[in-house]
């Protein structure tokens, strides 16, 4: 299938990524760190060319405080989109991610989410967002979470684009995505 062009950006720190622990539906307001991420998105956002772009957000605290220093000065209107939402932890949420069991797997950190107590999992997570890119209509700008863009980055351009990413990165970071391909704009 194909999509329409989109920018993605991770929200910025928070208190609790800062901390270590499982934000997951819960949240934590941005830190000094978080906001200045989020100013630096706005930037590089502010250097492309986004006419006819629509704007989303996952409805998470955290995602639309960087959508509102990011992208409230380029778009006229901000939608929410609760596909866009950061993946369940269940049991988990608000726990030190290093007190919690750590499978032996390639990617330890994304298998964590796997076995987290009536969490969500990383299937439902593709399924809403195949669905959200299915209804997109075109280009789009999107502040989302960590394990939430990694999933739409891997729809969009295929299994390379989160080669070699963990789930601890890609906060200040715009991805761009376009025709299957992507790039990390700095």
């Amino acid at each position: 299938m194909t999509y329409p062009e989109v920018y993605i950006l991770r929200h910025g720190q928070t208190a609790w990524n800062l901390e270590g622990r499982m934000q997951g539906e819960l949240n934590s307001a941005l830190t000094e760190q978080g906001k200045q991420e989020a100013a630096r998105q706005g930037a590089i956002l502010a250097q492309c060319d986004l006419t006819g772009f629509a704007f989303f957000t996952s409805p998470q605290g955290r995602a639309v405080q960087t959508a509102g220093i990011a992208c409230a000065p380029l778009a006229e209107i901000i939608r929410t989109d609760d596909r866009l939402r950061e993946i369940g932890v269940g049991d988990w949420s608000g726990l030190l991610r290093d007190t919690l069991p750590l499978p032996d797997a390639p990617d330890p950190f994304m298998a964590q989410y796997e076995i987290a107590p009536n969490g969500e999992g990383i299937a439902a997570v593709r399924t809403r967002c195949s669905s959200f890119l299915h209804d997109l209509k075109g280009p789009a700008v999107i502040v989302t979470h960590g394990v939430t863009g990694r999933t739409l980055r891997e729809i969009l351009a295929g299994p390379e684009a989160i080669k070699g990413t963990t789930i601890h990165g890609g906060q200040g970071c715009v991805y761009h995505l376009k025709n299957g391909s992507q790039n990390l704009l700095t």
